[in-house]
């Protein structure tokens, strides 16, 4: 593995995405992406006793699925990297508990399973793991208990606000496997980014200036133009986020095709689906990724996809100390080997 520019990795011995699974509720479901995911949950309590021990359920049956597509053993996973939007990332580590399963716990909320393939591939790039999971998961319910009120409470939401996506993303990684996989051959680790927005519910606001930040430091490092990525994927921004990019990369000059951006928030839910500015959550960008995108390189739609996960590092402790919403983002470069 080797370093370009200031914040990129370039991964030498590229791991190949052995397997991918994506699991999503029944809102989701009835998406413009339904077609997509391998799994529609027709419950979203999971037949749990909480919408917590759902989300971790979820996470579960998400990672077990990936594994047994890549006809992988619990015992044979050398680690599983992961998170969500809990406290102490409790879906993802209990998870892991019940699969018994090594566990590297990350946090970069909604940008989480971009980091996750980031750090993941670093590893398997350098030598020191074979395989490694990369999982990501939220839920409508348990996030807006989380970070804003429970929803028996009935609080109405204002319109930019985002809906967090019950879903989860699960993407196998391997050192080595068949030619004419998919890839990761790069990744870029964000900044924290601060325009000191402080509308906790404003998540695009919050999250653009990072995305901007992380793709024009990814496009430095690499000396390549948007131009040269048949589609850049950003996590999470929405229908209003994804504006706000565009306005940020024009005033820059920076090269960001429209036509080769597209957003894992804004094409989650049709608009009368009444989602507000669009989808959120760790689960939205992990499940879109390891469904619609992933699956759309397999075909041969598309051969090189910047995956550029979003997050807002803020917590009802932040909010409730007056401090503003920083974001972060994370760059993965996702290639389809001829």
């Amino acid at each position: 593995m080797s370093r370009a520019g200031g914040q990129t990795f370039v991964y030498d011995n590229p791991p190949l995405i052995a397997a991918h699974q994506s699991v999503v509720g029944p809102k989701e479901g009835k998406g413009p992406l339904a077609a997509w995911f391998d799994t529609v949950l027709e419950d979203d309590l999971l037949g749990q006793k909480s919408w917590e021990l759902a989300e971790m359920e979820m996470v579960r049956r998400c990672v077990q699925a990936a594994l047994n597509e890549a006809r992988l053993t619990d015992e044979e996973v050398q680690a599983m990297l992961g998170g969500d939007l809990n406290n102490q990332i409790i879906a993802s580590s209990f998870a892991a508990r019940a699969l018994g399963v090594p566990f590297i716990g990350l946090y970069g909320a909604c940008s989480t399973f971009a980091q996750a393939l980031v750090v993941g591939s670093a590893l398997i790039s350098g030598g020191y793991l074979d395989n490694a999971v990369c999982a990501a998961s939220s839920h409508y319910c348990t996030a807006e208990r989380q970070f804003r009120f429970p929803l028996e409470l009935g609080t109405q939401r204002p319109p930019q606000a985002s809906w967090t996506a019950t879903a989860c993303g699960c993407a196998l990684l391997k050192k080595d496997g068949n030619p004419g996989g998919l890839r990761v051959t790069c990744g870029t680790v964000g900044r924290i980014i601060d325009l000191n927005v402080s509308d906790a519910n404003h998540m695009g606001a919050a999250m653009a200036p990072a995305v901007f930040d992380c793709i024009a430091a990814h496009l430095a490092d690499m000396g390549r133009a948007g131009a040269d990525y048949d589609l850049i994927a950003t996590g999470d921004l929405g229908w209003i986020g994804r504006e706000l990019l565009l306005e940020l990369a024009n005033a820059a000059g920076l090269d960001l095709p429209p036509d080769r951006l597209i957003d894992c928030g804004a094409s989650l839910f049709y608009q009368e689906q009444d989602a507000h500015a669009g989808g959120s959550g760790c689960g939205c960008v992990a499940s879109v990724a390891c469904g619609w995108l992933m699956k759309r390189l397999e075909a041969g739609d598309i051969k090189r996809l910047l995956l550029v996960g979003s997050g807002a590092m803020f917590s009802p402790t932040s909010s409730q100390q007056a401090q503003s919403v920083p974001g972060i983002a994370y760059a993965a470069c996702i290639e389809r080997e001829d």
